[in-house]
Protein backbone atom coordinates (compact mmCIF):
# COMPACT_ATOMS: atom_id res chain seq x y z
CA UNK A 1 0.00 0.00 0.00
CA UNK A 2 1.08 3.07 -1.02
CA UNK A 3 2.08 5.97 2.20
CA UNK A 4 1.44 9.35 2.03
CA UNK A 5 4.89 10.58 1.91
CA UNK A 6 5.06 8.23 -1.09
CA UNK A 7 2.46 10.01 -2.73
CA UNK A 8 3.02 13.65 -2.07
CA UNK A 9 6.35 13.56 -1.26
CA UNK A 10 6.69 14.51 2.31
CA UNK A 11 5.10 13.75 5.27
CA UNK A 12 2.49 15.71 6.96
CA UNK A 13 2.68 19.02 7.66
CA UNK A 14 1.90 20.91 10.82
CA UNK A 15 0.48 24.20 10.44
CA UNK A 16 0.15 26.70 13.56
CA UNK A 17 -3.75 27.04 11.26
CA UNK A 18 -5.83 25.32 8.78
CA UNK A 19 -3.89 26.07 5.14
CA UNK A 20 -5.85 28.50 3.28
CA UNK A 21 -6.79 26.47 0.50
CA UNK A 22 -6.75 22.49 1.53
CA UNK A 23 -7.35 19.75 -1.34
CA UNK A 24 -9.47 16.85 -0.87
CA UNK A 25 -7.60 14.21 0.50
CA UNK A 26 -4.79 16.92 2.06
CA UNK A 27 -3.57 16.05 5.52
CA UNK A 28 -2.38 18.86 8.01
CA UNK A 29 -1.72 18.91 11.67
CA UNK A 30 -3.13 22.13 13.52
CA UNK A 31 -0.39 22.77 16.06
CA UNK A 32 -2.94 25.15 18.17
CA UNK A 33 -5.75 23.20 18.05
CA UNK A 34 -3.42 19.81 18.95
CA UNK A 35 -5.76 18.10 16.11
CA UNK A 36 -4.48 16.07 12.63
CA UNK A 37 -6.71 16.92 10.10
CA UNK A 38 -7.66 15.71 6.84
CA UNK A 39 -9.78 17.93 3.80
CA UNK A 40 -13.22 15.49 2.93
CA UNK A 41 -15.03 15.25 0.10
CA UNK A 42 -18.77 16.73 0.90
CA UNK A 43 -20.64 13.37 -0.70
CA UNK A 44 -22.23 11.28 2.02
CA UNK A 45 -21.26 7.65 2.07
CA UNK A 46 -22.57 4.20 3.66
CA UNK A 47 -21.70 1.37 5.57
CA UNK A 48 -22.72 -1.85 2.91
CA UNK A 49 -22.26 -5.78 4.08
CA UNK A 50 -19.04 -7.52 2.67
CA UNK A 51 -17.73 -11.31 3.47
CA UNK A 52 -18.92 -12.70 6.61
CA UNK A 53 -14.93 -14.36 8.27
CA UNK A 54 -14.71 -17.40 7.92
CA UNK A 55 -13.71 -18.04 11.96
CA UNK A 56 -16.06 -16.10 13.94
CA UNK A 57 -13.26 -14.47 16.68
CA UNK A 58 -12.68 -11.96 19.10
CA UNK A 59 -9.31 -10.00 20.44
CA UNK A 60 -7.67 -10.50 16.85
CA UNK A 61 -5.23 -8.47 14.88
CA UNK A 62 -4.85 -6.80 11.45
CA UNK A 63 -2.47 -5.17 8.88
CA UNK A 64 -3.05 -1.72 10.60
CA UNK A 65 -2.82 -0.26 6.55
CA UNK A 66 -4.37 -3.09 5.19
CA UNK A 67 -7.40 -0.91 2.65
CA UNK A 68 -11.14 -2.01 1.89
CA UNK A 69 -9.96 -4.48 -0.76
CA UNK A 70 -6.76 -5.56 0.48
CA UNK A 71 -6.14 -6.65 3.83
CA UNK A 72 -5.06 -9.64 6.26
CA UNK A 73 -6.80 -10.77 9.53
CA UNK A 74 -4.71 -12.99 11.78
CA UNK A 75 -5.16 -14.78 15.65
CA UNK A 76 -8.07 -14.34 17.61
CA UNK A 77 -10.01 -16.47 20.58
CA UNK A 78 -12.89 -18.31 19.33
CA UNK A 79 -14.23 -18.58 23.01
CA UNK A 80 -12.18 -21.24 23.13
CA UNK A 81 -9.42 -21.26 22.42
CA UNK A 82 -7.00 -19.13 20.79
CA UNK A 83 -5.95 -19.41 17.15
CA UNK A 84 -3.26 -19.29 14.76
CA UNK A 85 -6.32 -19.09 12.41
CA UNK A 86 -5.07 -15.56 9.26
CA UNK A 87 -7.15 -14.89 6.72
CA UNK A 88 -6.91 -12.15 3.50
CA UNK A 89 -9.48 -9.99 2.21
CA UNK A 90 -10.05 -9.16 -1.17
CA UNK A 91 -12.81 -6.66 -1.44
CA UNK A 92 -15.76 -9.20 -0.95
CA UNK A 93 -14.64 -11.85 0.23
CA UNK A 94 -12.35 -13.93 3.17
CA UNK A 95 -9.78 -16.49 2.64
CA UNK A 96 -8.14 -18.95 5.16
CA UNK A 97 -3.96 -18.56 4.63
CA UNK A 98 -1.21 -19.46 6.35
CA UNK A 99 -1.34 -19.83 9.75
CA UNK A 100 0.55 -17.63 12.56
CA UNK A 101 3.48 -19.86 14.08
CA UNK A 102 2.09 -18.74 17.64
CA UNK A 103 -1.39 -19.36 18.34
CA UNK A 104 -2.88 -16.25 20.09
CA UNK A 105 -5.07 -13.61 21.02
CA UNK A 106 -5.23 -10.01 22.12
CA UNK A 107 -1.89 -9.10 19.84
CA UNK A 108 -1.34 -6.46 17.73
CA UNK A 109 -0.79 -5.88 13.78
CA UNK A 110 1.07 -3.77 11.63
CA UNK A 111 1.44 -3.39 7.64
CA UNK A 112 -0.32 -4.47 4.69
CA UNK A 113 -2.10 -7.16 3.06
CA UNK A 114 1.12 -8.71 1.31
CA UNK A 115 3.44 -7.36 3.61
CA UNK A 116 2.16 -7.66 8.05
CA UNK A 117 4.49 -7.71 11.48
CA UNK A 118 2.50 -9.84 14.26
CA UNK A 119 3.40 -9.10 17.90
CA UNK A 120 2.54 -9.52 21.30
CA UNK A 121 -0.58 -11.02 22.49
CA UNK A 122 -1.17 -14.21 24.88
CA UNK A 123 -1.80 -17.17 26.24
CA UNK A 124 -0.03 -18.53 27.95
CA UNK A 125 0.62 -15.37 29.85
CA UNK A 126 1.99 -12.61 27.89
CA UNK A 127 4.01 -13.08 24.95
CA UNK A 128 7.10 -11.05 23.00
CA UNK A 129 6.78 -13.43 19.70
CA UNK A 130 6.86 -11.08 16.43
CA UNK A 131 6.38 -12.68 12.98
CA UNK A 132 6.23 -11.36 10.13
CA UNK A 133 4.02 -12.22 6.75
CA UNK A 134 5.35 -11.98 3.09
CA UNK A 135 2.09 -12.66 1.36
CA UNK A 136 2.39 -16.10 1.81
CA UNK A 137 4.05 -16.97 5.20
CA UNK A 138 4.65 -16.33 8.27
CA UNK A 139 8.30 -16.24 9.70
CA UNK A 140 9.53 -15.58 13.44
CA UNK A 141 11.65 -12.63 13.82
CA UNK A 142 13.47 -10.92 16.82
CA UNK A 143 10.99 -10.52 19.80
CA UNK A 144 9.25 -7.48 21.72
CA UNK A 145 11.55 -6.37 24.73
CA UNK A 146 8.63 -6.33 26.89
CA UNK A 147 5.41 -9.49 26.32
CA UNK A 148 2.40 -8.07 26.59
CA UNK A 149 -0.95 -8.31 25.78
CA UNK A 150 -3.94 -6.18 24.32
CA UNK A 151 -1.12 -3.53 23.19
CA UNK A 152 -1.74 -1.42 20.24
CA UNK A 153 0.28 -1.16 16.69
CA UNK A 154 0.70 0.71 13.81
CA UNK A 155 3.32 0.99 10.50
CA UNK A 156 4.93 -1.25 8.42
CA UNK A 157 7.07 -4.32 8.33
CA UNK A 158 10.02 -2.09 8.33
CA UNK A 159 9.22 0.91 10.51
CA UNK A 160 6.18 0.13 13.15
CA UNK A 161 5.35 1.26 16.68
CA UNK A 162 3.80 -0.61 19.60
CA UNK A 163 2.69 1.05 22.70
CA UNK A 164 0.79 0.44 25.97
CA UNK A 165 -0.60 -2.72 27.02
CA UNK A 166 -0.86 -5.00 29.73
CA UNK A 167 1.72 -6.92 31.60
CA UNK A 168 1.21 -7.16 35.18
CA UNK A 169 0.06 -3.96 35.22
CA UNK A 170 -1.03 -1.06 32.34
CA UNK A 171 1.64 -0.60 30.44
CA UNK A 172 3.35 2.86 29.28
CA UNK A 173 6.13 0.95 26.90
CA UNK A 174 6.66 2.06 23.79
CA UNK A 175 8.98 -0.27 21.60
CA UNK A 176 10.13 1.05 17.70
CA UNK A 177 10.77 -2.12 14.96
CA UNK A 178 13.28 -1.29 11.88
CA UNK A 179 12.51 -4.03 10.29
CA UNK A 180 14.97 -6.68 12.03
CA UNK A 181 14.70 -5.82 16.12
CA UNK A 182 12.72 -3.63 19.03
CA UNK A 183 14.00 -0.68 20.52
CA UNK A 184 12.57 0.26 23.51
CA UNK A 185 12.23 4.52 23.30
CA UNK A 186 9.54 6.88 25.23
CA UNK A 187 6.73 6.00 27.06
CA UNK A 188 3.32 6.99 26.62
CA UNK A 189 2.33 9.66 29.13
CA UNK A 190 -0.66 7.18 30.50
CA UNK A 191 -0.38 3.69 30.86
CA UNK A 192 -3.19 1.68 29.52
CA UNK A 193 -4.30 -1.46 27.67
CA UNK A 194 -6.73 -1.75 24.79
CA UNK A 195 -6.02 1.52 23.02
CA UNK A 196 -6.42 2.06 19.17
CA UNK A 197 -3.16 3.36 17.18
CA UNK A 198 -2.94 5.55 13.78
CA UNK A 199 -0.23 6.14 11.87
CA UNK A 200 2.43 5.39 8.70
CA UNK A 201 5.56 4.36 10.14
CA UNK A 202 7.27 5.07 13.34
CA UNK A 203 8.07 8.68 13.14
CA UNK A 204 4.55 9.94 13.22
CA UNK A 205 1.47 8.10 15.67
CA UNK A 206 -1.37 9.08 17.21
CA UNK A 207 -2.71 6.81 20.08
CA UNK A 208 -5.87 7.22 21.60
CA UNK A 209 -8.82 5.81 24.01
CA UNK A 210 -7.97 2.62 26.32
CA UNK A 211 -8.76 1.39 29.44
CA UNK A 212 -6.95 1.38 32.93
CA UNK A 213 -7.45 -1.50 34.63
CA UNK A 214 -7.65 -1.29 38.53
CA UNK A 215 -8.64 1.33 41.40
CA UNK A 216 -9.74 4.47 39.71
CA UNK A 217 -9.46 3.37 36.29
CA UNK A 218 -12.11 2.82 33.18
CA UNK A 219 -12.21 3.76 29.84
CA UNK A 220 -9.99 6.34 29.03
CA UNK A 221 -10.20 9.29 26.17
CA UNK A 222 -6.70 10.26 26.03
CA UNK A 223 -4.89 10.96 22.71
CA UNK A 224 -1.23 11.25 22.40
CA UNK A 225 1.14 12.44 19.49
CA UNK A 226 4.44 10.76 18.50
CA UNK A 227 6.70 12.49 16.93
CA UNK A 228 9.47 9.63 16.51
CA UNK A 229 11.24 10.74 20.15
CA UNK A 230 8.68 10.98 22.07
CA UNK A 231 4.65 11.33 23.12
CA UNK A 232 2.63 14.65 23.11
CA UNK A 233 -0.76 14.77 25.13
CA UNK A 234 -3.41 16.33 23.02
CA UNK A 235 -6.91 17.18 22.64
CA UNK A 236 -9.28 13.76 23.95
Amino acid sequence: MSQYKGIVGQKVKNYTTDPDNPVIGQVWYNATANTLKLESATTSGSWSSGGNLNTARKRLASSGNGIQTATIVFGGDTDPPHVAVAESYNGSSWTEVSDLNTARDALAGAGTATAALAFGGRPPGQLAVTETWNGSSWTEVADLNSARERLAGTGTTTSALADGGKTANNSALTESWNGSSWTEVADLNLARNTLGNAGADNTSVLAFGGNVDGAGGGRKAETESWNGSSWTETTD
